[in-house]
């Protein structure tokens, strides 16, 4: 099964499939398969909503940040971000687990950790640690594009995201 562990039948190199017979099968060969794939909805769930969350408060402080906007500098914006970046991180963490896929054994999470690493330095750049504008304006663009890059990497499972097209 692709070093799959998670279910028989209800798990494809893309993620969940919902054939009903193959969940039939499953469920008859293994009790609890049920609750295991509602387990495993659930917090896909709350994990793409924090990646939503986190790119779009991510591009809001970046238009403040470009604005010079008294808002970038309140409380609400230094402490929410690390409250949905913490509920992210613990989401893919239980994801990783509970469908025994872990980075270094699949290229793709590899792929999307080292995009993560490198979007974190140019987020910090972006929003804190550019010296000038200029600097702080070039590294949200490529943070904003490397975050496209790591959305495309775990929708198409690829390690190489929106640029596979771009290297064949």
């Amino acid at each position: 099964m692709l070093g799959y562990s998670f279910c028989y039948g209800c798990v494809t190199q893309r993620g969940l499939c919902f054939d009903r017979q193959a969940m039939i099968a499953a469920r008859i060969s293994r009790p609890g398969l049920r609750e295991n794939v509602l387990d495993y909805l659930a917090i896909k769930h709350i994990h793409v909503t924090c990646v939503v969350l986190s790119g779009a408060g991510f591009a809001l402080r970046g238009l403040w940040m470009l604005t010079d906007s008294a808002l970038l500098r309140q409380r609400l914006t230094r402490v929410i971000p690390h409250l949905v970046d913490t509920a992210l991180l613990g989401s893919a963490l239980w994801l990783a687990i509970i469908s025994n896929q872990y980075p270094f054994k699949d290229a793709w999470l590899s792929a999307k950790l080292c995009g993560l690493l490198l979007y974190i330095v140019l987020g910090a750049f972006a929003l804190r640690r550019g010296k000038t504008k200029g600097q702080r304006v070039l590294a949200f663009t490529v943070a904003l594009a490397v975050f496209g890059w790591i959305v495309s990497v775990a929708l198409s499972r690829q390690p190489q995201g929106f640029l596979l097209p771009l290297i064949q």
